[in-house]
């Protein structure tokens, strides 16, 4: 399932569209004067700095690299990185497949965070302890890389995930810096009862949420909109239709397979939600994309 590269070159490469044909890649490059420049891909990829440092740009923004950074490049994303002194970088490159294959826990809300984290410009690790944990993870694999024994890959596949889970969980500090500096806690944990149940549409009435935290239906309303700025129901709209985005994107399902996921009826029905929330039809949007 792996594929492993070593890259000990400088290369020029004109912008253009790549793709892996695993599930999961890991590549070392070593870079000593040119950029990598201009790459777009149709996967997430991780680009740890092993050593070095530089400049990244990263869809216009530009930003100063160095070692022990990591960065995450979502799909259609556009960087380049211009190395001021000898880098080298670890990519871990991997696909929706990849996350498909394992039981997480939270797949939909781990997906939508690496999909919608555009808005992270430059090192994603802010917290100290993060930092020694992926620090840890790197060398680990990186040691992991020339050994073919019986569980090497089952090994790789679980310092893979633990360096996802970590990402997610420094994402998810970004989207809390948005909110008020006085979020309650109990805000969390809604959204977190949310993310877990979006596939099952009864579980996210109103007056089903509002049991589980025992509160009123309409202080749950008033103390919502107060923390985040916009009703329970538009979140929860919202956070389907990224989703939804994601499945049409990401993925080669069919519109009424992605209608029997979230419970919709049919196609017709996903499709009216879909235009509501989005201005566009299904197709349309699958079109442009």
């Amino acid at each position: 399932m792996f594929g492993i590269y070593f890259l000990l070159l400088c290369i020029f490469v004109p912008m253009r569209k790549e793709n892996i044909e695993t599930p999961v890649e890991i590549i070392y490059e070593k870079v000593n004067e040119c950029p990598i420049r201009d790459r777009v891909y149709s996967f997430f990829q991780l680009v740890f700095v092993i050593s070095g440092n530089g400049y990244q740009t990263f869809n216009g923004n530009r930003n100063s690299y160095q070692a022990d950074d990591l960065f995450l490049l979502t799909p259609e994303d556009i960087h380049t990185f211009d190395v001021v002194t000898t880098t080298e970088f670890l990519l871990i490159r991997f696909n929706r497949s990849y996350l498909n294959e394992y039981d997480w826990k939270n797949l939909n809300h781990l997906e939508c965070l690496l999909n919608n984290a555009t808005h992270i410009n430059g090192n994603i690790l802010t917290v100290r302890s993060d930092k020694v944990i992926v620090k840890s993870l790197i060398e680990t694999i990186l040691q992991s890389i020339d050994k073919s024994d019986l569980f090497n890959e089952e090994l790789k596949n679980y310092l893979i995930n633990a360096l996802l889970v970590v990402v997610a969980r420094s994402i998810s500090c970004y989207q809390l810096t948005d909110l008020q500096e006085n979020f309650d806690k109990r805000f969390v944990n809604i959204v977190n009862y949310i993310h877990d149940n979006i596939y099952t549409p009864e579980r996210l009435r109103t007056i089903t949420i509002s049991k589980q935290f025992n509160i009123s239906e309409s202080y749950l309303g008033r103390f919502f909109k107060a923390q985040c700025g916009e009703t329970l129901q538009d979140y929860i709209s919202k956070y389907k239709i990224r989703l939804i985005r994601n499945r049409l994107k990401y993925s080669d399902m069919r519109i009424n397979e992605v209608a029997d996921e979230f419970n919709f009826n049919d196609g017709s029905h996903l499709n009216k939600f879909f235009k509501k929330q989005s201005g566009v039809n299904l197709t349309e949007y699958k079109n442009s994309v």
